[in-house]
């Protein structure tokens, strides 16, 4: 099997399956799915490239693209967040796989080259790392690809951004701009996600405490909503006015960085940008304040600034890094400053990632059959995917709503009454 795969221990698959096996029994859309996919095969003949983060319920998505027929490809978009025993049950299973926990960065792009080099004809990326690599010396590899879609935030950001300076060359869609992705797994998922990785790492209280969330996008919603239920008082850092407003009417104090970095005992950065927090923060925190980044990349807090000011950086706890700065105070960094719900946690709950992974095997399918009439831009999810999505999901849950009377449709198209 030369070139198949580069990954750590093909001997850890049975950990792995079980973990596969757990998550699949909370993820009902795509349990549907698969059916659907196993029986109709929509992707035959395809080569699909996921870069993801690589665990048990991205594991699952996997298998119900490569149920529809697809030659699947899996690839890390973090090094932290890969588990080495899921990664192994999808080599088991006959998924190629490039990734291993702990990658050096040179290692993460080596497995990314590997990865674009089984030629993929659509493509499931997050954050853009795939996408950014096949516009640029990769590529030539581009000539096959139908399109693709993107997860995050960030990753849409970047989409545009080349799209702004015209040289995307294939259409992508935006899933995350969804509205089952971002209400749900943005504001549910990371708000859960988030605090389980911080408090499992750390093992400290958080209700009482003071927890300073920069970025009150969707997912900077969810973390500072799940703090509050935890009993915190939370202070939100924003750029944006209209955002800032929200944050305010939310029932948060709202304050410029430099004067919450006084009094904050956790701080976590939600923006997608980079040193969100900075040099001058760093040096107005107290003694034992905890540093978390639920941003895509490792850039938000500006460690190389951090590492400046130590005098010396030890353990001080599994995926804890203490930075001893004169006058006896410690700051402590969790997850070494990249996505701490994956890195030091197991991600989003599985009830959550159905939705949005049910919305990236719609779309994929969406891209085969529309592959004539799109253009090569950032595409948004059609709503039709969207509601169907909402539909499963209330139908997995036996819940049902209300519909509209031929009259009230009729009313609401009519403007003379």
């Amino acid at each position: 099997m030369e070139n198949q795969f580069a990954i750590r221990d093909i001997g850890l698959f049975p950990s792995g399956e079980r973990k596969i096996t757990w998550v699949k029994q909370y993820m009902p859309l795509l349990n549907m799915l698969e059916q659907e996919y196993s029986a109709g095969k929509p992707f035959m003949g395809q080569r699909v490239l996921m870069c993801l983060h690589l665990e048990a319920k991205t594991a699952y998505l996997a298998r119900v693209i490569q149920s529809g027929g697809a030659e699947v490809t899996v690839v890390a978009s973090n090094p932290l967040s890969t588990q080495d025993d899921v990664v192994a049950a999808l080599v088991q299973s006959g998924i190629k796989a490039f990734a291993w926990h702990g990658a050096t960065p040179e290692e993460y792009r080596q497995h990314l080259v590997q990865a674009v080099s089984t030629r993929p004809t659509l493509i499931i990326d997050d954050g853009g790392d795939i996408v950014s690599l096949l516009h640029s010396n990769q590529s030539f590899l581009s000539c096959d690809i139908i399109g693709g879609c993107e997860e995050t935030t960030t990753g849409v950001q970047r989409l545009r951004a080349m799209e702004k300076d015209g040289i995307l060359s294939f259409p992508m869609i935006a899933v995350n701009d969804a509205m089952c992705k971002h209400l749900f797994d943005n504001r549910y998922g990371t708000g859960q996600s988030v605090w389980d990785g911080i408090m499992r790492t750390t093992n400290l209280l958080i209700a009482g405490k003071k927890v300073v969330v920069i970025g009150y996008g969707w997912c900077g919603k969810g973390v500072a909503m799940r703090a509050k239920g935890l009993g915190a008082r939370v202070t939100i850092c924003e750029v944006d006015p209209i955002r800032a407003i929200e944050a305010l009417m939310d029932g948060f104090d709202v304050k410029p960085l430099a004067q919450a970095a006084r009094e904050g005992e956790f701080f976590i950065t939600v923006t997608g940008n980079l040193k969100a927090i900075r040099k001058e923060h760093f040096a107005l925190m107290p003694d034992g304040a905890v540093l978390a980044n639920a941003g895509h990349f490792d850039v938000e807090i500006d460690i190389s600034a951090l590492r400046s000011l130590a005098t010396s950086v030890s353990q001080a706890r599994p995926g804890v890094q203490a930075f001893h700065l004169s006058g006896d105070k410690t700051l402590y960094l969790l997850a070494e400053g990249r996505l701490v719900n994956l890195a030091v946690g197991d991600g989003h709950p599985a009830q959550i990632m159905d939705l949005s992974f049910a919305l990236q095997a719609m779309s994929v399918k969406y891209l085969m059959e529309n592959r004539r009439n799109l253009p090569v831009k950032v595409v948004q999810v059609p709503r039709e995917i969207d509601e169907r999505v909402a539909r499963m999901c209330l139908a997995s849950q036996n819940v049902e709503i209300d519909a509209m009377t031929e009259e009230q449709i009729q009313y609401l198209k009519e403007w003379r009454d």
